[in-house]
């Protein structure tokens, strides 16, 4: 009889675990469809399942609409962003918070979750946990597990090293990549720690491979420095496979699943 919350830092995040969680269920008779609502009726269960999803780009009377369910008690899986920590949001009888990418996260931000119930479980996921983390499951009350298996059908990840006389290479190994049907990322990392000059690097990188190189793909452009409506944006565009390859900076790390991207040139690695 208990609740589940789970949130993710962005929102195109949000809506891909929202759309797993459908999927997971997809055994279920749907009996409700809206943009941010789904309940299905499960085989073997005596009550319905109600899926829900609360970002901040939903219209003002969808996020009403949810928000009641949930004050009401009626949504028993809510995924969402920041706006689930909303002064304004219930999540009575919460028996789970799950919070993904839990380094996006104020601590603040963390508990505000954690207490929208009396002392509910709490699973914090991370590929990159932070120092505070780390101290936690050493000296506080926090158990880890590490999840060391490769997701099933996946393959074995091949590195190559290519010299830049060699540049040419990696750029006919991806064109034929794409030709396949496949998507690519073109990273420019930078050791440089400023992102003006991260920045400078990708769009560089970008305006030559959309010029000289790829003038017949589609090449998108991704940076610390774009608004974060404009990122989602263009993360939204690569995962529908409107754009071929992605020049972007370290942003990108953000723990989006995206399968169909099956090469990464990392531009000075």
């Amino acid at each position: 009889g208990y609740k589940v919350a789970f949130m993710a830092p962005t929102e195109i995040l949000a809506q891909q675990h929202y759309a797993t969680l459908h999927r997971l269920f997809s055994f279920g008779e749907i009996i409700e469809s809206q943009e941010n609502i789904i309940v299905l009726n499960l085989p073997g269960f005596e009550n319905r399942i109600t899926l829900g999803l609360l970002i901040g780009s939903l219209k003002q009377s969808s996020k009403k609409y949810i928000a009641g369910k949930l004050n009401d008690d009626e949504i028993d899986i809510i995924v969402g962003t920041h706006a689930l920590i909303q002064d304004d949001i219930r999540i009575p009888k919460m028996g789970l918070a799950v919070v993904d990418e839990q380094h996006r996260f104020g601590v603040q931000q963390r508990s505000a979750l954690r207490y929208k119930a009396e002392n509910p479980n709490l699973l914090v996921m991370s590929a990159t946990p932070i120092p505070r983390s780390l101290n936690l499951t050493v000296y506080g009350d926090l158990d880890i597990s590490i999840l060391k298996e490769l997701p099933l059908g996946r393959k074995e990840i091949k590195t190559v090293f290519i010299n830049d006389d060699d540049r040419m290479k990696a750029y006919e190994f991806t064109r034929e990549q794409i030709q396949k049907g496949r998507q690519a990322f073109v990273l420019c990392p930078l050791i440089e720690e400023s992102e003006i000059l991260q920045t400078k690097a990708a769009t560089e990188e970008y305006e030559k491979l959309t010029a000289e190189i790829y003038p017949e793909l589609n090449v998108g452009l991704l940076h610390g420095r774009m608004k974060l409506i404009e990122k989602e944006q263009v993360m939204m565009e690569f995962q529908n496979h409107n754009i071929d390859i992605l020049v972007c900076t370290r942003v990108i790390e953000v723990g989006i699943d995206i399968p169909n991207a099956t090469v990464m040139v990392i531009d000075g690695a």
